[in-house]
Formats: C-alpha cells, structure tokens, sequence
C-alpha cells in the first residue's frame, strides 16, 4: 500500500456493535488505516453494551477492550483530557472523542452520530466525522483487494460460530453497512 493510511478515532457506537467491532480492528490490524480510540471510548462502549445487554458481563467486555489493545497498542490516545474544556460540540459529553482525534493527529472521526460532530466545530481541527458505512466504501476504494482479504480475516475470527457468508453479510448489513454489504454481495466468493 503506496498512501499514507487514513488516522481515525472510532467512536463508542461504532465498537458496540459486534461485526463492526470485529472488521474495523481487522481492517487497523491489517494495516488499512491508522485506528485511535481512549480509554473514555472504551469505557462508554462497554458500559452501554452491559447495559443493553444483560447477558454480556462487564468483565467479558474488559476482555474485549484489552484484546483490542493488545492487537493495536499504538491505538490507545493518552494525554487529551486537557483539551476537552476548550472544545465546542453540540454534546459536551463527545468533546472527549474530538480530543482524542486531536491529539492523535487523526483526520477522521468514525460515527453513527454525523450531527454531534459537525462539520463547522471540526474544520479548524482539521478533522471530518464519517459514518462507518462511508468510511469501509471509502477504504474499499483505496484497498479493493487489500480489504476484502481482510473481511475474510475477520469473518475467519469467528471460528467458534463461523457464519455462512451470507449470514455474515446479513449481520453486517444489519448493523447499518447497506451499501459496504452490497459490495461484500459483490465479493462474495472472497470472504470464504
């Protein structure tokens, strides 16, 4: 890969979701793009998902978190919690987020939540906020190849419930990837 990877924060709502989670950290394990995340990030993700998800204990989760940081060490920002009193968003609570990407020199914010990072409190920071949909097209449009082999990958992670490919697609389409699930529907004989 001759360009320089995208550097991206992703935010909590993007690794609540399990197949998001999985292809996200595999696309960054992969070398696809620069993933950043906190250690607030984290913990807000982990505490929703225990929250929503009775099921699924804190601890399980922690186990998640260290795993996605022993794969990705250079991921976890540190030192950004200066920064959040002086920044303007629509949510207080998200300032963390844009001080993680601040500080980790990152140019991208990977959301659900487009309208709490506007483009107008972003521009000076030198930072877009692009929702998970968008940004895999936009990866696979950089990496076609490179990416599906590491969907593959992270279909592959699944050794224990190894969905059929279409059932992986289906999952994937469900948690909002409509147009990056039409694309793996194009690639469907790759991600065996």
């Amino acid at each position: 890969m001759a360009s320089k990877p995208l550097v991206a924060v992703l935010d909590a709502c993007v690794l609540y979701p399990f197949h998001l989670r999985n292809l996200l950290v595999q696309a960054a394990f992969d070398g696809l793009f620069d993933a950043h995340w906190s250690d607030d990030i984290h913990a807000e993700w982990i505490r929703n998902l225990a929250a929503n998800a009775p099921h699924v204990t804190v601890d399980r989760l922690e186990v998640t978190r260290d795993r996605m940081k022993d794969v990705l060490p250079q991921a976890n920002v540190r030192g950004y919690q200066s920064l959040i009193p002086e920044l303007d968003l629509p949510d207080p609570d998200d300032r963390h987020v844009l001080a993680a990407a601040i500080t980790g020199k990152a140019t991208l914010i990977v959301s659900w939540n487009i309208k709490d990072f506007p483009i107008e409190n972003l521009r000076s920071h030198g930072v877009a906020c692009i929702t998970p949909d968008a940004f895999l097209v936009e990866l696979y449009g950089q990496f076609p190849e490179a990416l599906i082999d590491s969907v593959a990958r992270a279909r592959g992670n699944l050794r224990k419930s190894l969905p059929s490919n279409e059932d992986f697609v289906g999952a994937v389409e469900r948690q909002g990837l409509a147009a990056f699930a039409k694309i793996l529907r194009q690639n469907t004989t790759r991600i065996d």
